[in-house]
């Protein structure tokens, strides 16, 4: 089966994305990898056209790592993604760009949305959360939440005696998650808040919360450590490896307990909000978390674009260090 980098393909796409970028002189490229971008960044060298490449995960895939040798500039959310990618972190101020023979690396974290104005009291307000009522995040993400959904349909008469839960089901399963709340006692019913999905109120879920269980992904667990989180992760298996290796590194700084997907069952559940009964530990992995939050990653990933689009030089990696982290420039 031929592939993008097939020749014959190549042969043609690449000149097809030299015309386009020779009429539209873009400043700059900006790529999250994968076989689809290597025609336009082949094309974009020779006219002299800078690229930032961006990649969230601690092991780069395959398409990723084939696509970075073309970038001028890489930033990624772990430091060990750099070395993954056969490049060095980032070298003091005042390198070059666009035609810099570093081709430097930065540790950037993963843009997401601002966190940092959230009213944690309001958006606990907003779902109902009394106050000093502990409450439980539950959320698999946009794959394979079944296994989440089994674990709270049989741990949910035990688990709202404990705490309050916010769980996100998933459309198919939104109807059984309604119809297990009817059947808990009337007095625990209020506890239990299933929705099918969250979208511009998921910002405020995570506020809100005071553990999540969750996926490993890269944009989920940028969020959590930047509102200082802990988190019971399930890295879903099904992908190259990716979210356990993410997931790793959280447990390794003491943010996040780590429970395989086969093992995740009611008893886990459980286990997970067992962790409230502990607030030395929740305070202990709340710290933790908070420590590698990037909540300004967007800030610095657009200020390493402009750098290159503007043909300025890079900005110092210590600075970026403390704007990622929110901590001015």
């Amino acid at each position: 089966m031929a592939t993008l980098l097939d020749p014959v393909r190549l042969a043609v796409s690449v000149p097809q994305a030299a015309a386009w970028l020779a009429r539209h002189r873009p400043a700059a490229i900006f790529t999250t990898g994968g076989y689809v971008a290597i025609p336009v960044l082949l094309a974009a060298e020779p006219l002299g056209i800078p690229v930032l490449l961006w990649e969230g995960n601690v092991i780069p895939g395959r398409s990723v790592r084939a696509t970075a040798r073309f970038a001028d500039v890489v930033a990624v959310s772990f430091a060990a993604t750099c070395a993954a990618l056969g490049r060095a972190i980032a070298p003091s101020a005042g390198a070059a760009t666009g035609v810099s023979r570093a081709r430097p690396c930065y540790l950037t974290g993963t843009p997401i949305r601002d966190t940092r104005q959230i009213d944690r009291e309001a958006a606990r307000a907003r779902f109902g959360v009394p106050p000093g009522a502990r409450l439980l995040l539950v959320f698999g993400g946009s794959q394979e939440v079944r296994r989440f959904n089994a674990a709270v349909a049989e741990a949910l008469p035990r688990l709202v005696e404990r705490v309050h839960v916010i769980h996100v089901t998933g459309e198919p399963a939104y109807g059984a998650a309604l119809a297990g709340r009817e059947r808990l006692a009337a007095g625990l019913r209020e506890r239990y808040q299933p929705y099918p999905f969250l979208r511009d109120e998921m910002l405020d879920a995570l506020a809100a919360a005071d553990v999540v269980v969750g996926r490993a992904g890269s944009s989920t667990l940028a969020e959590v450590t930047a509102l200082g989180l802990p988190i019971v992760v399930v890295p879903y298996p099904h992908a190259a490896g990716h979210q356990r290796a993410n997931a790793r590194l959280l447990v390794e700084a003491g943010a996040a307990r780590l429970v395989e997907d086969e093992q995740f069952d009611a008893a886990a559940l459980l286990d997970a909000a067992a962790l409230l009964d502990d607030p030395a530990a929740h305070l202990r992995m709340s710290a933790a978390s908070r420590a590698l939050g990037r909540p300004a990653a967007a800030e610095v990933v657009a200020d390493l674009l402009l750098a290159l689009a503007e043909r300025r030089p890079l900005p110092d990696p210590a600075a970026v260090e403390r704007r990622s982290r929110g901590q001015g420039g």
